[in-house]
């Protein structure tokens, strides 16, 4: 999965820029309907995972989807396991 993941992340890269212009000429309102409809056909022929929506932040050691912290990049269960054990700086356990 986490392989997966890499390779739909550096297709949306690969694709950015040809979206970006996609979707300034399908939004521009200035533009004749042809022209409009020609970019819409253009973009859903760029492959699905070109779409930066099919991304999904996952665990960096054991590719967890669910529960992951975004400033870390990982999983709920390995922060806790690595925080446990003090190789985070500034992460201590609650207590009250």
């Amino acid at each position: 999965m986490i392989n997966r993941e890499q390779k739909r992340r550096e297709t949306v890269q690969k694709f950015n820029d040809k979206r970006k212009k996609l979707l300034e000429i399908i939004n521009d309102a200035g533009l004749t309907d042809e022209e409009r409809f020609a970019a819409r056909l253009q973009l859903q022929k760029l492959p699905r995972n070109a779409s930066p929506v099919r991304l999904r932040n996952r665990c960096a050691i054991t590719g967890r989807a669910r529960g992951t912290f975004r400033k870390f990049g990982l999983g709920r269960t390995k922060i806790r396991e690595i925080a446990m054990r003090g190789e985070i700086p500034g992460v201590v356990k609650a207590s009250w």
